[in-house]
């Protein structure tokens, strides 16, 4: 007698399913005939699951392939109708949000301004994600997923925030269960860091690795790691608030919960750069430098910041004197701190991210290198993160992405 386990067809089906529609999101369109050599099914294997798919709602069939002797093969694709995600990245007096198809494409993006005067938080999400949608050409109830990115830790855990000071207006401790109720798609909150770190896995610099660090500078230090592919959080979310770690030189934070200053930051933060071109004998203003306007993640410019970023990017173009000596003080701080992280960690790659560093640009990044190699015994490779524009909004689609299209390609649901 010849034992049988229940379920394996549709097991199988769903798996072809999903190696079917992941073809098409990486490589699509595609015919049936490369779907079948791609994914090692037969041709009739092939042409039943695509009509399957199809009749779902999965996927779309539009175009012909050319270049090649008589009619062309009928093209298909993912469809990316067939779900919809918005990502938000909260900063203090601005919400930047997008909307993505299921391929992965932003169809919308909206920037609430002065958000407080929606109300509060949960207010503040609903019109976020509803300007979005609407500049999609979509209501709300057409998005499946949000994820929201803010400077600050969340502790799934017990559903409360950790370091809610960062952001003022944002001071509900009830604010997961909040938005879960106000909303009526999942909602995810995660810290803007890990959000970076997520883009630059996926889409960015560190693509194909599955260990590495993600070192964030620009209104504050902050740090992302990734451990075999995955994002490690902590037991309470605070996993890389490295921001108020103790650094030589500087005065230790007792209470990291509301300190505003301390640790590495003091020694590393945007703050430092001014401080130490004016000791170089640099007068910025005189020497005519202009900021770079509107590259920080806020609304409006932080001056403290835009300065320290002028001076970092004119810095990057000088091979000697009081500027370069700048950069190499700025190094020097920025791999202080980095030591320690890379002794215990020991990452595949560390990737450097924020307006400070890509201000700084490749010559910051090598100095930075140098200065790790002879400070730590561990010394991975440093790169710049190559996502630029929005990385934290970047992020949250990603993480939105990701989940969803587990969702909807598990076709046995």
């Amino acid at each position: 007698m010849t034992n049988r386990v229940p379920g394996v067809p549709r097991v199988l089906r769903t798996l072809n399913d999903r190696a079917a529609l992941e073809l098409l999101l990486e490589q699509g369109p595609l015919s049936r005939a490369q779907i079948a050599r791609l994914s090692g099914l037969s041709k009739p294997t092939s042409s039943q699951m695509l009509a399957r798919l199809e009749e779902s709602g999965l996927v779309v069939a539009g175009g012909t392939s050319a270049g090649h002797p008589g009619p062309g093969a009928l093209l298909y694709t993912l469809n990316p109708a067939a779900a919809y995600v918005a990502g938000l990245d909260v900063t203090p007096g601005l919400i930047r949000t997008a909307v993505a198809d299921l391929t992965g494409r932003t169809i919308g993006t909206y920037e609430l301004t002065a958000p407080e005067a929606c109300g509060g938080e949960v207010d503040q999400v609903i019109a976020a994600v509803e300007g979005a949608a609407r500049a999609a050409g979509l209501t709300s109830d057409a998005i499946h997923r949000v994820v929201v990115g803010a400077p600050m830790a969340f502790d799934h855990r017990e559903g409360r925030l950790r370091y809610p000071s960062h952001l003022p207006g944002w001071q509900s401790p009830t604010l997961l269960r909040e938005l879960a109720a106000g909303l009526p798609m999942p909602v995810v909150c995660e810290n803007d860091v890990n959000l970076v770190a997520i883009a630059e896995g996926r889409t960015g610099a560190a693509r194909g690795y599955e260990d590495f660090f993600l070192l964030w500078n620009e209104e504050g230090i902050g740090a992302a790691m990734m451990f075999g592919g995955r994002l490690y959080r902590g037991r309470t979310g605070g996993a890389g608030e490295v921001g108020f770690m103790p650094v030589p030189g500087t005065p230790l934070v007792r209470n990291p919960e509301v300190a505003e200053t301390g640790g590495y930051q003091d020694l590393a933060g945007f703050q430092v750069v001014p401080e130490m071109a004016r000791r170089h004998g640099i007068d910025h203003v005189a020497d005519g430098a202009e900021p770079l306007a509107g590259t920080g993640r806020r609304g409006a410019a932080d001056p403290a910041l835009e300065e320290a970023m002028a001076i970092l990017r004119r810095a990057s173009a000088e091979a000697e004197g009081p500027y370069r000596k700048v950069l190499e003080e700025f190094a020097t701080a920025v791999a202080t701190g980095l030591s320690s992280i890379a002794g215990v960690l020991d990452p595949e790659l560390v990737v450097l991210s924020g307006g400070v560093f890509l201000a700084g640009g490749e010559p910051l990044r090598a100095l930075v290198e140098a200065e790790l190699a002879e400070l730590s015994a561990c010394q991975p490779p440093l790169v710049l993160a190559d996502i630029r524009e929005h990385p934290v909004l970047r992020g949250a689609l990603e993480c939105a992405l990701a989940t969803t299209r587990d969702e909807v390609f598990d076709t046995s649901r």
